[in-house]
């Protein structure tokens, strides 16, 4: 029986995904096998020894210790796409939110209190805006998310040109023809008259937004980031709005310093907050989960490499390791002392780490197991 703890309010669709049989799931559950959320904190969390994997119901993973984890030999998913549409379609409000002064405009508007059809023909003129028909939008990412939005862009009548260095041969494929190829993000900002982020916080992404790439961008452009707010340094941007260099500011990540600041639309974190996000997150989440914990196969892992097997009827162990020479030569020696034999293995690395997974003729007793996790450079095994 595998013990699934819930440490959100994750989709009833997603949770129906567990066999009652093999699983108990719940939010009260001591020691898990593992653990699905959304955005409870974790950092400050004491992993019990029995947890093998944590699946977080989005992309992002700030939320989870991902060092402290893989030390631990804990596989750690996400779920990339699953939120996908929900977050370009809010990213379409957006581009429209930038262009219009529709918050103000409505907010105007539930002012009025008489006479108010005259008054809005006659006020109505200071809200009016521009079009995005013929603009020129820069895409910076073109992963699950940003691919969308270049395509929808494009269908809404917009020159859109993209930069994504690490864009997958899927995600190239996947783009409209019209897409133009920025070579370096420096392009897109030269050029762009609306600039949308979608890509990662990570140290080389933090403050990617600043007083010097502001400099590089048309006077009046429009900035979307629907990321993170790590993404924008919040100083450098209020003064460019100040200025006039940058119009508008659409964030889906309001801080202390982003709200009530004219020139800042801040939307309250809602762009995977649809029923359809929140279901297709939680699905896959489960997925993974129990393709992890019953078969040893892992993908979307943010710390260990994609491996898997199809089922085949035999044994299987695990093996999380670093990413060094000579380890495999250790396992395969470990497993055959014993007089097993290896019918099917799986390898592959994720920097500096790795994952084995092996399919073996007979059952591996527990002495196997701690004598596999006695390698030095073996960090967890785990028999499936």
């Amino acid at each position: 029986m595998n013990n699934i703890k819930l440490m959100n309010k994750i989709a009833k669709v997603g949770t129906d995904v567990f066999d009652r049989a093999k699983y108990t799931v719940g939010a009260d559950i001591d020691a898990p096998d593992a653990i699905m959320v959304r955005s409870a904190a974790l950092h400050d969390m004491e992993f019990n020894p029995e947890l093998r994997a944590i699946s977080r119901c989005g992309a992002g993973v700030n939320n989870i210790p991902i060092d402290r984890c893989t030390e631990a030999g804990i596989a750690v998913f996400n779920t990339p796409g699953a939120n996908a549409n929900g977050v370009k379609e809010l990213a379409v409000a957006a581009l429209l939110l930038a262009s219009r002064d529709i918050v103000g405009g409505i907010a105007w508007a539930n002012t009025l209190e008489e006479n108010v059809v005259k008054s809005v023909e006659a006020g109505k003129s200071q809200f009016g805006g521009t079009e995005i028909t013929g603009k020129t939008l820069g895409v910076i990412g073109l992963g699950a998310i940003g691919g969308l939005v270049a395509n929808a862009a494009d269908a809404l009548g917009m020159d859109v040109m993209g930069c994504d260095p690490y864009i997958s041969v899927a995600g190239a494929w996947a783009l409209s023809h019209a897409v133009k190829r920025a070579s370096a993000y420096e392009e897109i900002y030269k050029n762009a008259d609306y600039i949308t982020i979608h890509v990662p916080a990570t140290p080389s992404t933090k403050n990617m937004i600043n007083k010097d790439t502001i400099a590089m961008m048309k006077d009046g452009v429009k900035i979307i980031n629907l990321s993170r707010a790590d993404l924008v340094n919040i100083a450098d941007l209020k003064e460019a709005l100040a200025s006039g260099k940058v119009a508008k500011y659409i964030t889906d990540f309001p801080t202390e310093e982003s709200i009530n600041v004219p020139g800042i639309v801040a939307i309250p974190h809602l762009g995977a907050s649809t029923a359809e996000s929140e279901d297709n997150c939680a699905v896959m989440a489960a997925h993974e989960l129990v393709d992890f914990l019953e078969y040893g196969n892992i993908k979307n892992s943010v710390n260990f490499p994609n491996v898997s097997i199809p089922a085949s009827g035999f044994h299987r162990l695990g093996v999380m390791h670093k990413n060094v020479p000579a380890v495999l030569a250790k396992l395969t020696a470990a497993i055959s002392e014993v007089g097993l034999n290896i019918e099917n293995m799986a390898n592959g690395s994720k920097g500096d780490n790795a994952y084995t997974l092996f399919e073996i003729n007979g059952k591996l007793s527990a002495d196997v197991v701690a004598k596999l996790t006695a390698i030095d450079e073996v960090i967890k095994a785990y028999e499936f």
